[in-house]
């Protein structure tokens, strides 16, 4: 089964102000330049941890995105091959099929939803995400 490609992001500040998110390469570039006439210092964090971070900012663009590609390997790559061939499903979606274990009344007020168990369930994880979203980011960032 292919694993999903997660790519680190990152957030730079100049004192209280956010200068970018984005991939390292992208903030690394932008902090360069702003770091040429500091006002205040300038703070990089990596998104998923929280951890104040150092990009090596010496030389041209170039040898700076050579170093971060080292330093932070574009996880895009990190994908196996299938060890099996896809079955039934929506492959394009991304579905993958889990078991879940469900008390029998829970069953049948799925099954009664339109659609089935299936669509029953990605709505309301799609309906939870949205409502704690920022508590979710908020508390994976502070663990």
């Amino acid at each position: 089964m292919a694993m999903i490609p997660m790519q680190k992001f990152f957030t730079a500040f100049q004192g209280q102000r956010r200068l970018v998110s984005g991939p390292a390469g992208e903030v690394a570039l932008v902090v360069k330049r702003v770091a040429s006439q500091p006002d205040e210092p300038i703070i990089i964090f990596e998104d998923a941890t929280g951890r104040s971070i150092d990009f090596d900012l010496r030389g041209g663009d170039r040898e700076v995105l050579a170093r971060l590609a080292k330093l932070v390997p574009p996880s895009a790559e990190a994908t196996e091959a299938p060890a099996e061939p896809r079955g039934r499903g929506r492959p394009k979606l991304g579905v993958v099929a889990r078991e879940v274990t469900l008390l029998p009344r829970h069953w049948e007020w799925l099954n009664a939803q339109a659609g089935g168990a299936s669509v029953a369930l990605r709505k309301l994880v799609d309906e939870a995400r949205r409502a704690s979203g920022d508590k979710d980011r908020e508390r994976q960032a502070r663990d």
